[in-house]
């Protein structure tokens, strides 16, 4: 099965101390992506027939800027654009979809053309696939692996985003008492993991009042990072001011 190739980065994950396993594998995956996307492969033609095509989305173009191949991303930027003048020329000549003066109007070749290319990226439809596969080896390893599921167990949790990613798959990958077994243990570590980032949060808090100045921080110096990766699902040691 293809989830076997997927074992070991998915181990990897839960063996790691961090708030969420799952924002650790697609940050992995958005890595590679992007040093793929910024390496020599943007001079091969299939790739910029891609890049062409979809664009970026805001949150990866600024990761794309970020890695200082400014060359190579001008490069892409210049034929994507010509890409979108091409269309938008061709789209425009078109017109608008006429409307009577009680008829609501239809939403014109253009702007769905332009609400699409709004909406894709190549970074994001590169990590797609194998961002799932990995949400399906963890199915897979709960359901053969009994040391997996003794890790799963004792995680600190998992963000809003990929909790309710794993909670949604559950019944179509696992069936039965161990479908319910997983989400009984799913549901344990994901709640008593955020009140545990609440409970450190609301001490971070209360260090600000004077009258706790003496006290110790506790396990609370980080824990608005770590209050954002639970909520956002960003990663708390990329967040600017992350303790270590």
């Amino acid at each position: 099965m293809k989830e076997q190739l997927y074992t070991i980065p998915v181990n990897d994950e839960f063996d790691r101390d961090c708030e969420c396993p799952v924002c650790g594998m697609y940050r992995s995956l958005q890595d590679a992506a992007i040093d793929f996307t910024m390496g020599p492969s943007y001079m091969e033609d299939d790739i910029r027939m891609e890049t062409n095509k979809t664009g970026f989305c805001d949150k990866h173009i600024k990761m794309l800027y970020q890695n200082q191949n400014r060359l190579g991303l001008a490069l892409i930027l210049q034929t994507h654009m010509e890409q979108v003048i091409k269309n938008a020329e061709k789209l425009a000549k078109g017109g608008r979809t006429a409307g009577g003066l009680f008829k609501k109007r239809e939403t014109s070749a253009l702007k769905t053309y332009m609400d699409e290319l709004d909406q894709s990226c190549y970074i994001c439809k590169r990590m797609a696939n194998t961002f799932e596969r990995y949400l399906v080896t963890v199915f897979y390893l709960y359901e053969r692996d009994e040391e997996f599921r003794k890790k799963f167990a004792v995680c600190k949790g998992f963000c809003n985003r990929h909790y309710a990613l794993l909670y949604e798959m559950a019944p179509s990958h696992l069936s039965g008492k161990t479908c319910e077994e997983f989400t009984s243990v799913l549901n344990k570590v994901y709640l008593e993991n955020l009140k545990r980032v609440r409970d450190d949060l609301e001490w971070f808090t209360d260090k600000f009042d004077h009258t706790h100045i003496n006290d110790p921080w506790k396990n609370s110096k980080d824990a608005l990072q770590r209050s954002i990766q639970k909520l956002n699902a960003i990663p708390a040691d990329t967040i600017k001011g992350a303790e270590s």
